[in-house]
């Protein structure tokens, strides 16, 4: 799981509630809550708002903000299991001033109130795979054909391949991080490059066509191994057999799941159109989707991957675009908890040059991001055939990490895989690629004709 374990929730009330009155407890830890959501939503929005002003996407704005009011800065929203005591939270300080509560009593609400929006987060995520999936449209990655698949399949195992054991060979970091840090330098976030490609009017151009397919590809091929390092983070087992037995098993599942969804469709329109009270659409979606979820926790992969599985299963039917229409409040509500909660996690501290200790750990990160931006800029050149092409372009549009980045550093951070440095090393690769991506995107395309109106 991502942050937490959704079963360790009743022992965790338990033991509180156990030392302090419960009717004591309660009012303190819900306030404690709607102090860290107020946060969330006030630095996604403000961040995400500054973020599209200037030109950038929103989620890099949201992330940001996240970095300013976590550890990092502000110390607004902080979480205990980062080792910070609820003395170095400042909603934590204005709780105790405002409701006068004693200093025991506090740091068990900080424990709790840290949980319930670890929970928030870990539900965020999941509604974001289903989104994703929701997007990943099947057919248009049959009409794409072989060249964006084999741009996908190298943008993943090159940069995979480079990080990993770039890591492990100049930086002796141990297998597990190294293999986490490597699958976090695979994604591609395709909300980000088809905004710009939009933007550039070349979004339906050949260039565009395998940008975007090779994109959709890698986000199946980023979850599925999103679900394989998890696993072998929980198992701590890096054998070549336990790799090869989890890759089939998270394959299976992902395909098993689509070709049984798709005899789904049908009940689900049918269910759909018969349910006459407010949500008839969206609730039997999200019941699907945390069925397969709930089915991927039960078969040791991660809740992302059913949820994921959902998304592309149901985007097969009749009502996806009213669907897609319905699940967009909802993601907006319970995605940003997420973004923001992985960036107030992530202390930049340890990144201070200014620390002779810090400095491998900035070494690391300039590593990440050289390995970040080569590994997929040499995708281009994987395309080939009689039709010219802009490889450039093509390389250069799978560069940008996005959201799928930041859920590998989240649950590679939750997991205890990745330490300080390492997890700050690969927020700060993402940050990096989802900001140079446009800019180079643009210069690649600088002497090319549009082909659609520019949006």
């Amino acid at each position: 799981m991502l942050f937490f374990n959704f079963l360790d929730l009743p022992a965790v009330l338990t033991s509180v509630l156990a030392e302090v009155p419960a009717e004591e407890v309660a009012p303190l830890v819900l306030a404690g809550v709607l102090l860290s959501l107020m946060v969330v939503y006030l630095a996604s929005k403000l961040g995400g708002e500054l973020s599209k002003l200037i030109g950038l996407p929103p989620v890099l704005g949201e992330l940001i903000s996240g970095v300013l009011v976590g550890v990092s800065a502000l110390h607004l929203l902080v979480f205990p299991e980062a080792g910070v005591e609820a003395s170095s939270s400042v909603l934590m300080g204005t709780l105790q001033t405002l409701m006068g509560t004693p200093a025991e009593t506090l740091n068990q609400v900080f424990q709790t109130q840290g949980e319930i929006i670890s929970v928030l987060a870990e539900l965020g995520v999941i509604i974001l795979l289903f989104e994703i999936g929701l997007e990943s449209d099947l057919k248009e990655l049959q009409k794409v054909g072989y060249q964006a698949a084999i741009v996908a399949v190298v943008g993943v195992v090159a940069p995979f391949a480079l990080g990993t054991f770039g890591l492990m060979a100049l930086f002796n970091v141990d297998a597990l991080p190294a293999i986490f840090a490597g699958a976090a330098l695979t994604a591609t976030s395709i909300g980000i490059t088809s905004k710009v490609l939009s933007e550039l009017g070349q979004l339906r151009s050949r260039e565009g066509q395998i940008i975007v397919g090779a994109a959709v590809m890698d986000d199946v091929l980023g979850i599925i191994v999103l679900a394989v390092v998890a696993s072998l983070a929980k198992t701590g087992d890096v054998s070549i057999i336990n790799v090869v037995t989890l890759i089939a098993s998270a394959s299976g599942f992902l395909l098993g799941a689509i070709l049984i969804g798709r005899g789904f469709n049908s009940v689900f329109g049918t269910i759909a159109d018969r349910l006459q009270t407010r949500g008839n659409l969206v609730i039997p979606a999200l019941t699907f989707a945390l069925a397969l979820a709930f089915v991927a926790q039960v078969v040791h992969l991660e809740a992302i991957l059913g949820a994921f599985a959902a998304g592309l299963v149901l985007d097969e039917t009749d009502q996806r675009k009213e669907l897609d229409r319905q699940i967009i409040p909802i993601a907006d509500v319970l995605v940003p908890i997420f973004f923001v909660t992985v960036g107030a996690r992530v202390d930049l501290s340890v990144l201070n040059p200014l620390y002779p200790e810090n400095r491998p750990g900035l070494v690391i990160a300039a590593f990440l991001i050289v390995v970040a931006i080569i590994g997929k800029t040499i995708t281009g050149w994987a395309v080939f055939g009689k039709e010219p092409v802009n490889r450039l372009a093509v390389g250069v549009g799978m560069i940008p990490r996005g959201e799928v980045g930041l859920v590998f550093a989240g649950i590679g951070a939750a997991s205890g895989t990745l330490d300080r440095p390492l997890q700050a090393a690969i927020i700060a690769m993402v940050i990096l690629t989802t900001l140079v991506a446009p800019l180079l995107l643009r210069w690649a395309f600088r002497d090319e004709e549009v082909v659609e109106p520019v949006v």
